[in-house]
């Protein structure tokens, strides 16, 4: 059966971290896709680590080359390949459990040529979330090339890692890496990608744990000479591209920004790796989990395991639109409870304190993702009514009054597309639950689901 996702990964003499990377596409929530591991010319055990997987995993093909260098590796992988996308990791790093998941849903829902992704850089024991479109929805080949234009040398672009390809795009115009260029031959790659792409997608999730271990041209023993006709022969690429994206008119308008490649490219492609601003340590930067709690019995435990499975769907939602966890519970929260009697009320209900709802509300307000209006509401039944419900009650104010406040709770248009992604997590959330389940064991949940929360009313509703 073909697969839908062909994931390539050249691997040269890199037996320290090889497992962690093939570990990371095993363990994917997506699983119809297959695993080609290239080999090119390892004088190291990976070689045999690559046997040892696809001894084990029917979906990992191993190549066995000799030495050519890592693009004609990544060309011999695309050559193999099946699968209606293609996806690139690096051997030195790894991917999170929701990655091919997240990429492939992407391109199917909004019928994308390209898909990119933000990303983690990790730097030793720390991790900083890295990206640059913040833009919402589809873009243009237009749309997309203006982005781009702003950080010309940024890896978000230039690499191959964070990116989902169309594979009959690439072998319609016959698309490979140039194997007689040694810098910046993924950006070259994706530049002759995008001019034969229409639809393009920005996923705002790190989805990929990029370490920093490949050199500069410089390390590379390459010499300035040698440097400067290689970054003027991209910057050739580089321009033309844009020649070809934009009519000459366009082109003049925005032929200095173009120009600023120059500036950016002579860094070699990055800032200093001792600061990661905004990075948190390895292993912090998504939700934290007991494990303890996730394998004990109990109903505390249950009730744990069930809010950090919602919680690991939830937060991708949280980071594709720069949100906390507690503020995506919140907007979730407001799908089905449209009104409260108080902040109080709400806070209970979302599970939170009275001052992290404040701080969530104010973030969600500020953003006009939501509308708060104090309504009052009055009762219905007669002044007699009420008097007489008031003396006969025992020890405290009847329910009957005059009118009552309440908070009434309107998501705004803003919200829309995070209460999709929310929609996402929740099914997400609900088929892991229920995964293997046959619909006689679904329908005998419902039905006792149903009678606990029936039996649960009975006493929290006397």
């Amino acid at each position: 059966m073909t697969p839908t996702v062909s994931i390539i990964v050249p691997v040269y003499n890199a037996q320290n971290y090889l497992k962690r990377c093939v570990d990371s596409i095993l363990t994917q929530e997506y699983t119809d896709y297959e695993l080609i591991l290239v080999n090119d010319g390892s004088t190291d055990a990976s070689g045999s680590i690559c046997d040892e997987y696809a001894a084990e995993d029917a979906r990992i093909r191993v190549i066995h080359k000799e030495n050519t260098g890592v693009s004609d590796t990544r060309n011999i992988g695309i050559d193999a390949a099946a699968g209606t996308y293609l996806q690139f990791l690096d051997s030195d790093d790894w991917i999170t459990p929701d990655a091919t998941k997240l990429l492939v849903r992407s391109a199917l829902e909004h019928g994308c040529d390209l898909v990119i992704a933000d990303f983690y850089r990790v730097v030793g024991e720390r991790v900083a979330h890295k990206g640059d479109i913040e833009e919402d929805g589809v873009l243009t080949k237009e749309e997309f090339a203006a982005h781009m234009m702003e950080n010309p040398a940024d890896f978000y672009y230039g690499v191959l890692w964070n990116k989902l390809y169309r594979r009959d795009l690439i072998e319609k115009y016959r698309l490979r890496m140039d194997t007689s260029v040694s810098w910046c031959e993924d950006f070259l790659f994706n530049l002759e990608y995008i001019l034969h792409a229409d639809v393009f997608y920005a996923l705002q999730a790190p989805i990929y744990y990029y370490v920093k271990t490949k050199g500069s041209l410089a390390s590379q023993g390459m010499s300035i000479t040698k440097t400067i006709k290689m970054k003027l022969m991209v910057f050739e690429y580089y321009n033309n591209f844009y020649k070809n994206v934009y009519d000459e008119k366009d082109y003049e308008k925005k032929r200095l920004q173009v120009y600023r490649f120059f500036i950016d490219a002579a860094s070699d492609g990055g800032a200093p790796l001792s600061i990661l601003p905004g990075g948190k340590k390895l292993g912090e930067e998504r939700s934290f989990v007991c494990s303890g709690g996730l394998s004990g019995d109990g109903i505390l435990m249950e009730s744990y395991r069930s809010r950090k499975l919602l919680e690991h769907y939830l937060e991708v939602a949280a980071l594709q639109y720069d949100l906390t966890l507690r503020d995506v519970t919140l907007l979730l929260s407001f799908g089905t409870l449209h009104t409260v009697k108080n902040r109080r009320e709400l806070a209970d209900y979302a599970g939170l304190s009275v001052g992290s709802l404040s701080r969530s509300l104010q973030k969600l307000l500020s953003r006009d993702l939501i509308k708060l209006t104090e309504i009052r509401v009055k009762n219905s039944a007669s002044e007699t009514d009420i008097k007489n419900a008031e003396r006969s009650a025992r020890g405290g104010l009847s329910s009957l009054k005059p009118s009552e406040k309440y908070l009434q709770i309107k998501l705004l248009p803003a919200a829309k597309p995070i209460l999709a992604a929310l929609t996402a997590a929740r099914n997400d959330y609900d088929s892991a639950r229920f995964s293997d389940f046959s619909e006689e064991e679904l329908a005998a949940y419902a039905a006792l689901t149903e009678k606990i929360k029936q039996n649960t009313l009975k006493v929290l509703l006397p």
